[in-house]
């Protein structure tokens, strides 16, 4: 008998053989415990680097605006060292996006916009190049009724992601005409 492989929107599940095995997923605090562990094992200025992103991100999920902050902040600094590696375009989008979503949450809308920016000027990454970037500072954005920094961003992740599908195409549209997009995983990574 051959396996019959589903996709199966609701349930993470992982396929042995011919049967699916429900795996758990890591709730917001797990994630950043993980996220510190790798901070704290972290023994080059690179390993450091690479866990920043991370801790930044998972510490804003989880509402630790104070530690999300230091961690883009300092991923911020650290960025100079690192213009060849491949995170760099990461590191700049995650920790504009991460900065951004703080303004947005302090009131400081102005700041959030610029970071939405500089977060679109990133170079780019393998992931960013083929999956997109994480949208969450332009979904928040648009919640706020900011949709002209929002389409621009959009341009401006253009030059990176040049396999979105026509998502870029059809978020643009969707904005234009008064709706807020299902950014999807776009929100997640």
């Amino acid at each position: 008998m051959r396996c019959a492989n589903a996709i199966l929107p609701t349930l993470l599940l992982f396929n042995i053989g011919c049967g699916f095995v429900p795996m758990s997923v890591p709730t917001p605090q797990q994630r950043l415990n993980q996220a510190i562990s790798e901070l704290n094992k972290a023994k080059s200025n690179q390993e450091r680097f690479y866990a920043l992103d991370e801790a930044a991100k998972q510490s804003f999920e989880v509402g630790n605006i104070p530690d999300a902050k230091k961690y883009a902040d300092e991923l911020m600094i650290r960025l100079r060292g690192f213009k060849n590696d491949w995170n760099y375009g990461n590191a700049i989008h995650d920790a504009n996006s991460v900065l951004g979503r703080i303004a947005v949450r302090e009131g400081r809308i102005d700041d959030a916009k610029n970071h939405l920016l500089e977060a679109g000027r990133s170079p780019g990454s393998p992931q960013m190049d083929s999956f997109g970037p994480n949208v969450s500072l332009a979904n928040d954005l648009l919640v706020k009724g900011e949709k002209q920094v929002v389409l621009e961003y959009l341009q401006l992740c253009r030059k990176f992601w040049k396999h979105d599908n026509g998502q870029l195409d059809e978020w643009t549209r969707q904005i234009k005409s008064g709706k807020t997009p299902n950014f999807g995983a776009n929100l997640i990574y």
